[in-house]
């Protein structure tokens, strides 16, 4: 029965807003109708808002994150450009994997993994870079797979003084961490429905700046579904070009409108907050944290388990005794550290309740935790809100 009490404290699918749900369990309504049209033209502005951007064009897919990310390979590539690559997890390495299936000449930066890129390397490659061959930069924000954040705004820097464009995979990131499209000068976005955006997997956003644009009409590679093109025309008669999903499209307006109400800058400020909430009682426990707090991401902590516990016990217990579930690590890292996501609807009280079935779990498990983590909660949080 308790099974639908379950609590996700994982990087996505995050925990979803019952008035969402409800928008949900409604009839859809027909996609060319007024009604669906007011609807998604209001999507178009709150995704706008939550990018900080007035400049680029959101389109809204029916597709995971991955789906977006192949949507802007296949808008700004064409057979053998060269393209920069960072790679510090699974998922930037996915980025480098599609642009290498599009046929791109893909060099690639790799980066210990648990560390976040230092942009001074992106800044010799590109300043090496003489005849300007490298036309696009590929960068994960929030590298889900390790909890790392790399630093966006110096990288764009560096990659517009270079004249390349850059395109983040901020699916994890956006709605967690500070991004300012327009200001920043990022070209390119994607995000998906099921991480800060609070809704179920489903949707993928793509926000796509001019320059990005003018770049997508000189792209030659073959494309229907995800043609920007076919998009903008749509979006001039305030509508899609295809059959979009309606009910999550209605569900996305519900949960940025709870997004716009808190505000953009809150957000950053309250995931921030449940970020040294957990990195700070995690270390109080007695346990390592996998990413330094430099380079630590505000969506995701990722944290080395105690010599003498698996992860596999810590993750069955939270789930049985508590109905509480973390993730585990992927690829390499499977079975070495477990991740506690704190992005989307979540605040302060889902934070200390799943620092506390952290800590019983661990004193059944043969490591003592001590109490002191609590302190340090309260402490932590009472300066964030000060």
């Amino acid at each position: 029965m308790f099974e639908q009490k379950r609590f996700l404290m994982i990087p996505g699918p995050t925990p979803v807003p019952e008035s969402a749900l409800l928008t949900l369990a409604k009839h859809p309504l027909p996609h060319r109708s007024p009604e669906f049209s007011e609807i998604f033209m209001a999507c178009n502005a709150g995704l706008k808002k939550i990018a900080q951007t007035e400049e680029a064009t959101p389109f809204i897919y029916a597709a995971s994150g991955t789906g977006g990310m192949e949507a802007v390979l296949a808008n700004l590539l064409n057979p053998g450009e060269k393209v920069l690559s960072v790679v510090n997890g699974v998922f930037s390495k996915r980025w480098a994997d599609m642009a290498s299936g599009f046929g791109a000449e893909v060099k690639r930066i790799e980066v210990e993994s648990g560390k976040a890129v230092q942009p001074e390397e992106i800044e010799k490659i590109l300043n090496d870079d003489l005849n300007k061959e490298i036309k696009l930069v590929l960068v994960t924000f929030s590298e889900t797979s390790t909890g790392v954040g790399n630093p966006l705004k110096e990288i764009t820097s560096i990659v517009r003084k270079h004249g390349a464009l850059i395109a983040v995979d901020a699916i994890t990131g956006l709605g967690a961490m500070p991004l300012k499209m327009d200001e920043w000068g990022v070209d390119v976005i994607v995000s998906g429905s099921q991480k800060g955006f609070m809704i179920p997997p489903g949707l993928s956003f793509v926000w796509a700046g001019p320059r990005a644009l003018e770049k997508h009409k000189q792209s030659k590679f073959p494309r229907f579904y995800w043609d920007w093109s076919k998009s903008i025309k749509a979006l001039e008669n305030q509508t899609t070009a295809f059959t979009p999903n309606v009910s999550f499209i209605a569900a996305l307006h519900n949960t940025l409108n709870l997004m716009l109400n808190e505000g953009v800058e809150n957000i950053w400020q309250r995931h921030e907050r449940l970020k040294q909430c957990t990195r700070k009682s995690i270390e109080a426990m007695g346990l390592k944290l996998f990413a330094s707090d430099e380079d630590a991401s505000a969506a995701i902590t990722s944290i080395i388990p105690p010599n003498n516990v698996s992860v596999s016990d810590l993750r069955k217990k939270l789930k049985n005794d508590w109905e509480i579930v973390v993730a585990d690590g992927q690829v390499d890292l499977k079975g070495k550290i477990f991740r506690i996501g704190h992005l989307g609807f979540v605040f302060d009280r889902d934070v200390l309740t799943a620092l506390s079935a952290v800590s019983r779990v661990l004193e059944d498990l043969g490591h003592d935790t001590g109490t002191r983590w609590m302190k340090v909660y309260e402490e932590t949080l009472k300066a964030h809100k000060s």
